[in-house]
């Protein structure tokens, strides 16, 4: 059976180890010329107090370029789930010849049992070689940036890839052995595992464990380094702000002396109509001092930046669940609906 799997699965792993090398290559050859990059940055700290600017702008200039690829990375699990794991069994289910290999003493729990195991430990293979590939050549800039906890980071760096990739296959092939169709069971899949990464993130990854807490006075400059003020809703809030070495993971609106929501009145007639000052600095100006002058602050929720392993480590065993309990599900299924 595992040989069988192999004959029939041999064209994609070939196309997979293709990719792999030429993408191998891409990277060594970026990995390459960022550590020449940062080199040449640190030399020119050489007598300097701060080599600050000089690793900003080295952090800058590599930083579009490994997003984009972060981004691209990021979407090998889906592949994998929708163009092996998808076809998987929806093809054979599509054409009947899944009654052939039955019929020679093979059991169905068997026969999923292996497909599973052969494609999906292929796809964990492609996936964890790309992302490692990835880490490595993106080092110095991820050390220097230090924004692990970014979605798009986090979820093309280490060891997490490889438990996404084990999902999107499992994922695709239960949808396959659902739809029965091939090309539904593709277009399926990779849209359910992009809903489920953008969930994944926003919704249940700040609750692996539970976040650290601080109040922060929203002083003129506070709020000027904001990244953005209001909602559409017209809610009194602040967003962007940031804590040292930490992944902010929820800020609250602000809040008067007493720990009340500042009243939308006065918030609007700040944004709006802020008194001018003439000294007023800062991309806000005098809504900042405006708003100051309320005595206003915000409890921010965060998870420091040393959890980062056990975020890794927790999300991989999340989805590796997910697939155990989908992988669970279709062997339940196949043998209630084995034809």
């Amino acid at each position: 059976m595992i040989w069988l799997t192999w004959r029939q699965f041999r064209g994609p792993a070939l196309a997979g180890v293709v990719a792999l090398a030429l993408l191998t290559a891409c990277l060594l050859h970026l990995g390459f010329d960022i550590r020449e990059s940062y080199d040449n940055h640190r030399a020119q700290c050489a007598g300097l107090a701060d080599c600050g600017p000089q690793l900003s702008r080295f952090s800058a200039d590599h930083e579009n370029t490994l997003l984009y690829l972060a981004a691209v990375l990021g979407l090998i699990p889906g592949l994998v789930g929708m163009f092996w794991g998808a076809p998987l069994v929806a093809r054979e289910v599509e054409a009947g010849t899944q009654r052939l290999v039955w019929s020679q003493s093979v059991t169905r729990r068997h026969w999923l049992a292996v497909k599973l195991a052969v494609v999906g430990l292929a796809g964990m293979v492609l996936t964890g070689a790309a992302s490692l590939l990835l880490t490595w050549a993106a080092g110095p800039v991820d050390q220097v940036a230090d924004n692990r906890f970014s979605t798009i980071l986090f979820g093309s760096r280490n060891v997490a890839p490889i438990a996404y990739a084990a999902f999107a296959l499992v994922l695709g092939t239960i949808i396959g052995l659902l739809v029965r169709r091939t090309v539904p069971a593709m277009a399926l899949t990779i849209l359910t595992f992009v809903v489920v990464q953008f969930l994944v993130p926003n919704v249940v990854r700040p609750h692996f464990l539970p976040a650290e807490h601080r109040t922060v006075p929203m002083t003129a400059q506070a709020i000027n380094q904001a990244r953005s003020l209001g909602s559409i809703t017209g809610a009194p809030v602040v967003k962007g702000l940031t804590v040292p070495d930490a992944w902010v993971t929820d800020v609250s609106e602000l809040l008067t002396r007493t720990g009340e929501p500042l009243d939308e009145g006065i918030f609007d007639g700040c944004f709006t109509d802020a008194p001018a000052t003439g000294t007023a600095e800062g991309p806000y100006g005098d809504t900042a001092v405006c708003l100051a002058e309320h005595d206003l602050h915000v409890t921010i929720a965060y998870q420091p930046d040393s959890r980062y392993w056990s975020f890794q480590w927790l999300e991989s065993a999340f989805y590796l669940l997910l697939a155990g309990l989908l992988a669970g599900f279709g062997f339940w299924r196949l043998q209630r609906r084995p034809s």
